[in-house]
């Protein structure tokens, strides 16, 4: 029987609570099932991400990929269907799937994700390819992101009301303007929805391949603020803020060909989010202290520079 690690049976347990307890109770039974259903033995150490296990494989004697199950959740439901539309184009393949388990056998690819790549210009330039390639005609049935507009706008509004903040008049007003002009009239094309640089890995049959996607249907550029999001921190390290964050929009847009201000748009919406969302719910790497303090005022500092235009 599999063993899980142990940091990752904590964490489920500490987000799921009971539910959580009881599916890790069941997990090592699923993945021996699956193992035995798809022809795989392991072949390597189990990893994990934030909600699921992924254990490499082999199967027919020479063929290597990865069992990955995650806990059961409506945000990981359209997953697999993602990995089917994409065929392999920008993201791994997919080779089997169990709906009820939340279970994929996935192409294998390395460990070393796009995160490690020093040259921060690079890291976005490979992040705008995939997006590019990955923003096509979507498939009927997945979540549109245009239906989350009416909840976005209220959550801003509500957030703006109880929260003590810092953030401007015109930051807030930014946000909302782009739910209302972009959030509830986007494009039938399927795109990641989690787009940053641990989510696209290194591969054997393309250099980069993205992993991990929501499935979500709607604009291509609402990505690029997924991803700049997740790349805040290491923008610290540069001279001079401004210009790094509207170099790497600059960067972004053009690798993705797409309109640089809504990437900006969207970027600004995202970091509006994240200001407020660490208020109420802390970050995963600060959930209370100074620390948290600090960062909440850098993603008020980050909205506000977005909120200018270049």
């Amino acid at each position: 029987m599999i063993a899980m690690p142990e940091e990752f049976a904590q964490s489920t347990v500490d987000r799921e609570g009971d539910a959580g307890a009881a599916w890790l109770a069941e997990l090592p039974g699923i993945v021996e099932e699956l193992l035995g259903r798809w022809g795989c033995v392991p072949d390597g150490e189990v990893m994990h991400g934030g909600v699921g296990v992924i254990v490499p494989v082999r199967r027919r004697a020479e063929e290597s990929a990865v069992l990955k199950v995650s806990f059961p959740h409506p945000g990981n439901v359209h997953e697999p269907d993602a990995f089917v539309a994409w065929g392999g184009c920008g993201a791994v393949l997919l080779h089997e799937r169990d709906a009820e388990r939340f279970a994929m056998l996935l192409e294998r690819v390395r460990p070393s994700t796009l995160a490690e790549v020093e040259d921060g210009d690079e890291v976005v330039t490979v992040a705008g390819r995939l997006n590019r390639r990955l923003a096509i005609p979507a498939p009927p049935g997945l979540p549109r992101l245009r239906e989350q507009a009416d909840a976005w706008e209220e959550q801003l509004c509500k957030d703006a009301e109880d929260l003590p903040h810092a953030l401007p008049r015109q930051a807030l007003d930014a946000a909302v303007a782009t739910v209302r002009e972009l959030g509830r009239s986007q494009p039938d094309t399927l795109i990641h929805g989690d787009l940053h640089a641990r989510n696209i890995l290194r591969a054997a049959r393309e250099p980069w391949l993205a992993v991990d996607p929501k499935g979500h249907v709607g604009d291509p550029a609402y990505d690029g603020g997924t991803l700049l999001k997740s790349r805040a921190l290491t923008l610290l390290e540069a001279d001079d803020l401004r210009k790094a964050v509207h170099r790497a929009l600059d960067i972004f847009a053009e690798a993705a060909e797409l309109d640089r201000e809504r990437v900006q748009r969207w970027a600004q919406f995202h970091a509006v989010q994240a200001a407020f969302w660490g208020r109420r719910h802390g970050f995963r790497i600060a959930r209370s202290g100074p620390r948290l303090d600090w960062l909440t005022e850098f993603a008020d500092h980050l909205a506000e520079l977005l909120t200018e235009r270049s």
